[in-house]
């Protein structure tokens, strides 16, 4: 239904897990002469509505107060329950905010059920997923098969995506 990360979370959501050293994307600087740094935290992803970019289990690495471009990978505060926080793509901009996809059709909970996402409710663009190790691979095919995929940016798909 909706893509969650780790904190507290239903499907299709995100739960909030811990921050990260606050390292910036770019380096920013402020009109003091300051450099600004973008804050980074570390969530779990519950539910299927992102499946086959995003699987119930993986970690996101997601940067908070970035610009959002067509075709990245988000988390939004849901629309109609604001406390709940969930994964999406952000398809194209609309008049009055953004409209979002789950990559998993079939899991439904997004823009086709809600309409645009206003641009206040999107929080933060995710840069990297990482797949933990399950419990029973502890072979070396497995170990090394794991080890190339565990983490991996998450490439946009703009170039696939459509609104409906």
């Amino acid at each position: 239904m909706y893509g969650a990360v780790r904190g507290r979370v239903s499907y299709g959501t995100v739960k909030e897990e811990r921050a990260v050293a606050q390292m910036p994307e770019r380096r920013q600087v402020s009109g003091g002469g300051r450099v600004t740094r973008r804050p980074l935290r570390v969530v779990e992803v519950t539910g299927p509505s992102m499946v086959p970019t995003l699987y119930h289990g993986d970690l996101l690495l997601v940067q908070y107060g970035v610009p959002v471009r067509p075709g990245d990978v988000v988390i939004l505060r849901h629309p109609f329950q604001q406390d709940l926080l969930v994964v999406k793509r952000a398809v194209e901009r609309r008049p009055g905010g953004w409209w979002v996809r789950g990559d998993n059709t079939f899991a439904g909970g997004d823009s086709t059920d809600y309409g645009v996402v206003p641009e206040e409710l999107v929080l933060a663009r995710v840069r990297a997923r990482y797949r933990p190790l399950a419990k029973g691979q502890r072979s070396v095919t497995a170990v090394l098969g794991w080890a190339v995929s565990a983490l991996r940016p998450v490439r946009s798909a703009s170039s696939r995506l459509r609104a409906r």
